[in-house]
């Protein structure tokens, strides 16, 4: 059996990074691979690509672009304070499983 772990980021979430270059700014998770748990967070982890001349980019060139970043160095920003908390989950009204801010304790929607 290969079951996949439930992660605590998804995407369209703020997060913030809590280790590594980009340690202290915030952004919007673009996508989420749960199988290597790994994010890939709007304007974070910026790397460079070199691009070859196409038909399309005759020119070629230097592209800067999201590289994607360990779910571990990211936290969840609640969205009433502002400030990054760690998840729990708690069962909601209609029995499936949601997420809470462990610091504020309301449910994260989303």
């Amino acid at each position: 059996m290969n079951k996949q772990t439930k992660l605590h980021i998804k995407t369209g979430d703020t997060v913030k990074v809590i280790a590594g270059d980009d340690k202290g700014k915030t952004g919007k998770v673009l996508s989420v691979d749960k199988q290597k748990s790994r994010a890939i967070v709007e304007g974070l982890n910026m790397i460079t690509k070199h691009v070859k001349p196409t038909a399309a980019k005759p020119q070629g060139g230097i592209d800067k672009k999201e590289a994607s970043m360990h779910i571990s160095n990211l936290m969840l920003v609640d969205p009433k304070s502002g400030e990054a908390t760690r998840t729990g989950r708690k069962e909601g009204e209609n029995g499936k499983l949601v997420r809470y801010s462990k610091k504020t304790g309301e449910v994260i929607n989303g």
